[in-house]
């Protein structure tokens, strides 16, 4: 099982978890019109041109806090981890360069925003819309050291694990196993809400692109997650 499945499954059983302690702390008279809100998710990760040409669907997490000015109005910083894996076939020119089948790879993507909310709720349900930016830092690790040689086509592959071209080709001769790259971004989506419980609990469901002009190639994906809200 990969590593982002696993991590998938915790942060679930984590929310499973917290779920029977959520009666008892919205006895707190906190009410609708709550000023601090938080949030917990499992996120699926999925990468969009330029960035689908090297990487896989991941997984990973997100948590966040923040303050709300009223029932519409509110903002939000978050902490977010992903783990995505190699597309299809885009570890294939290394593995020749290294001669080894066995190369693997992954890259692991964190991310730190600021982000403003608008919702309308109701009783039951609700729908958002939700936007910010802020600090996108992409580790991209090769399980052993690649040296490029001569006369190397460069495709997004070399590019996204750290190599450098000229003139359509790699840059002859350099060894690399780890790129670590970070640039400003922002991100756009939307998310339903469904009351869970004593106010002000619900559980949400939402979708962010998010693009960091990161080195290289630029960071490019769709966040999917699901997960609970104070």
């Amino acid at each position: 099982m990969h590593g982002y499945e696993r991590s998938l499954e915790s942060v679930i059983l984590l929310v499973i978890a917290l779920a029977p302690l959520q009666p008892l702390a919205a006895q707190d008279k906190c009410i609708e019109a709550c000023r601090v809100n938080t949030n917990l998710a499992a996120v699926v990760n999925v990468p969009v041109n330029p960035t689908a040409q090297v990487a896989g669907i991941g997984g990973g997490t997100v948590i966040g806090a923040g303050y709300n000015f009223n029932q519409r109005h509110a903002v939000i910083g978050e902490f977010m981890w992903n783990r995505i894996y190699p597309a299809d076939g885009a570890l294939q020119p290394l593995q020749a360069a290294s001669q080894s089948s066995n190369l693997s790879a992954n890259t692991d993507l964190y991310m730190i925003t600021g982000n403003y909310r608008f919702e309308l709720r109701g009783p039951l349900l609700g729908a958002y819309f939700i936007g910010g930016g802020g600090w996108y830092f992409r580790n991209a690790n090769l399980s052993r050291a690649v040296t490029a040689g001569p006369g190397t086509v460069c495709t997004p592959t070399w590019l996204w694990w750290g190599f450098t071209c000229t003139s359509g080709t790699v840059t002859a001769n350099q060894t690399s196993s780890n790129s670590a790259s970070s640039a400003l971004g922002g991100n756009a989506g939307m998310g339903l809400t469904v009351r869970v419980g004593p106010s002000p609990y619900r559980l949400y469901g939402e979708a962010r692109y998010h693009y960091a002009p990161t080195r290289n190639i630029s960071t490019q994906f769709i966040t999917i997650s699901f997960g609970i809200r104070y």
